[in-house]
């Protein structure tokens, strides 16, 4: 994903060729298969936030989090219950920048990111944080996520309140306290400027391409996790964003 085709981008990690993802299958399934116990990041089993919200006063939210390639977090996210759409898309930078192959480059302080629209009365801001540090992500690697290296795959959290601040820190720093993972948490929380959605080829990605050797290797395993760590939050069709075209 870090690489694209100009430097030989090495079979199993994205390239700015993303549109052509779906001819690259067939004759790579097997060997994929036998490489996604020793590639894929593993989950972590969490405490839920000891401070999440109140009772909902809206019947719609958003949420924005970066957390590496955002095929892979998207897809999961697309697969809790209570989650209305999720859409990948950048942020952190300007909306000049916004576009797949300049954000690649690593300069425009982008982070591949995704928009979560969510009922509160179902899933609290809270609960998809945990699924974002538990199953969604590593929030111990800097500016990198497996094969993706780079400041545009940072673990960020984009709060769009006051109240969504207050639990990401807090969050932060219980998880921090229990040790709950073997390294330090990295995640920033950075102001929210805007959020850009990504081209409509990078949308539904994971459930369009679930044969695809990145996201065999790298993101199916997430949903297989989010399944047996989440079973009340997982559904099993994903809510898919409705794309101009499709």
């Amino acid at each position: 994903m870090t690489t694209n085709s100009s430097t030989g981008a090495s079979w199993w990690t994205r390239s700015s060729t993303a549109r052509l993802a779906g001819l690259v299958m067939l004759a790579a399934g097997l060997l994929v298969w036998q490489r996604v116990a020793n590639s894929a990041e593993d989950a972590v089993r969490i405490p839920p936030p000891a401070l999440d919200q109140k009772a909902p006063s809206a019947q719609s939210e958003t949420a924005v989090f970066a957390g590496g390639c955002f095929w892979g977090v998207q897809g999961v996210f697309q697969h809790v219950r209570g989650v209305k759409q999720v859409t990948s898309g950048y942020a952190g930078g300007a909306a000049g920048t916004a576009q797949y192959e300049t954000v690649s480059g690593g300069n425009t302080g982008h982070a591949e990111s995704v928009q979560v629209t969510f009922d509160p009365a179902q899933v609290t801001y809270g609960k998809l944080l945990q699924v974002f540090f538990s199953v969604a992500h590593n929030p111990t690697q800097l500016n990198y996520q497996g094969p993706d290296h780079g400041t545009q795959y940072r673990s960020a959290v984009f709060p769009l309140s006051a109240e969504q601040r207050s639990i990401a820190q807090a969050y932060i720093a219980q998880l921090g306290k229990a040790n709950a993972f073997k390294a330090p948490i990295v995640t920033r929380i950075e102001d929210y400027k805007a959020f850009y959605p990504a081209e409509s080829y990078h949308q539904n990605f994971l459930t369009n391409h679930p044969a695809h050797p990145y996201i065999v290797i790298n993101d199916l395993p997430k949903i297989g996790y989010l399944k047996q760590m989440f079973p009340d939050l997982y559904r099993n069709d994903p809510v898919l964003l409705k794309v101009a075209g499709s």
